[in-house]
């Protein structure tokens, strides 16, 4: 089956998506060897399934489902608290091993990443799909976990492809081989292409990943969606998204919750984990020089009922000192104390570049200035000691109550070595042996 319109040669571009394969559990083996083949899920401190390995999956359980269904589902099932510590230790580790083989690596979440490999066959000594297997070959070698490769021409390809064979695959799809791996995808499993646009293409006799590219461009044209005909490129095997090794710097919203248990009614318990919230997406939202316009706010009840509510700021600003008494009073219209809550959470919305050194015609700027002041201070706090070692006093009984998790921690979380801190800690994994007898 042959695409004449698909007018490209072998490897006008090659690009590797690298995935991780149940990714959290994956990371759990690799560190508690013990477990390795045993049905194991994370997540024990949230009360549902945050990630199920192969051997969990086999056995019905799924990402999402509470623990309770998973122990029926599997009786001899592992429950592990998220040690997103050492998972984010992994995550940097497999990204450091990418840019072994090439600078152009973007890390596109926690557990993935494309690398373009365009014109290293010569220095790498090896075709493209002898590179991709030795970069497999080295993060299963060096980290012990399993990972699924894609190697195609474009980003979507390479996405597809590494999903075609899970766990602990390789596939690739060079120009000729793009219709036989499309002829069958359902176009809501192509990246970039979601459930709305699906259903509106079906609804014009587009079924498939292979019916949408071979539609002539005229058509997409018509259409005036410019991401549609980027996607529509790309499933063609001409590579318009480049592979981008810049940290993400624009955002349309910033957003931070937070789960809890035991589910409590105190009312300075959960505003103080709101305004953590709000303090730590103030603190992304920083970084990355941003100032929301907007703030909705949002408490979640223990039968997953959910409250919010939205409010516009006298001025872009993430500075969380500005706007406590207005965090307190939407607070107020939303907390019930008949009510028992397990999450809160914040959104930044209307995201615009930093403008603290604007006011309005009714504020004091000499007052403005010294938030900011203070502001940058926390942050040079922050890089040398830990997020949030200057907070909010409203958010201060976290510190002595705790966060909220349920379970038993990470025994990574438990454990300092010489020189951490509570806030501050080292980039050093805790590996699990046996002694031998």
């Amino acid at each position: 089956m042959g695409l004449t319109t698909f007018g490209i040669h072998s490897w006008p571009r090659a690009i590797i998506h690298i995935d991780g394969d149940a990714f959290f559990t994956s990371c759990e083996e690799a560190i508690h060897p013990e477990l390795k083949g045993r049905p194991i899920v994370t997540g024990g401190e949230r009360g549902i399934v945050a990630c199920a390995s192969y051997a969990a999956k086999e056995r019905g359980v799924s990402r999402g489902v509470p623990l309770f269904k998973a122990r029926r589902l599997c009786p001899d099932l592992v429950i592990l608290p998220s040690d997103y510590e050492t998972y984010s230790l992994f995550s940097r580790r497999l990204f450091s091993i990418l840019r072994r083989f090439t600078p152009q690596v973007e890390e596109y979440s926690i557990d993935e990443a494309f690398a373009d490999i365009t014109g290293l066959r010569r220095p790498l000594k090896g075709s493209y799909e002898t590179i991709s297997s030795r970069i497999k070959e080295t993060v299963i070698r060096e980290l012990g976990i399993s990972v699924s490769l894609g190697l195609s021409i474009t980003k979507v390809l390479a996405k597809i492809a590494s999903k075609y064979r899970k766990p602990n695959g390789l596939t690739v799809i060079g120009g000729r081989d793009i219709p036989f791996f499309l002829k069958d995808l359902p176009l809501e499993t192509v990246w970039g292409i979601g459930h709305a646009t699906a259903n509106y293409l079906r609804k014009e006799g587009i079924h498939t990943a292979l019916d949408f590219a071979r539609l002539p461009e005229e058509q997409i044209l018509k259409r005036r969606h410019k991401p549609l005909l980027e996607l529509w490129s790309e499933l063609r095997g001409d590579s318009v998204y480049p592979v981008s090794t810049e940290e993400k710097s624009s955002y349309l919203s910033i957003s931070k919750t937070k789960t809890f248990a035991p589910a409590r009614s105190d009312r300075d318990y959960i505003f103080a984990q709101l305004l953590r919230n709000f303090e730590s997406a103030c603190i992304k939202s920083r970084r990355h020089d941003l100032s929301p316009r907007r703030i909705e706010l949002f408490l979640k009840t223990q039968d997953f009922r959910f409250t919010s509510a939205e409010a516009r700021l006298s001025r872009p600003s993430a500075l969380p000192l500005e706007y406590v008494s207005l965090i307190r009073d939407i607070f107020d219209t939303l907390y019930n104390p008949q009510t028992l809550y397990r999450a809160t959470g914040v959104f930044l919305l209307d995201l615009v570049p930093d403008t603290t050194t604007q006011y309005s015609l009714f504020e004091d700027p000499l007052k403005v200035e010294k938030v900011k002041r203070v502001y940058d201070a926390a942050d040079l706090l922050a890089e040398k000691y830990g997020k949030h070692t200057l907070h909010l006093g409203g958010s201060h009984l976290l510190e002595r109550e705790g966060t909220g998790k349920r379970g038993s921690p990470a025994l990574r979380s438990q454990t300092l070595f010489k020189g951490e801190t509570k806030r501050r800690r080292l980039g050093m994994i805790l590996v699990h042996l046996k002694e031998k007898p």
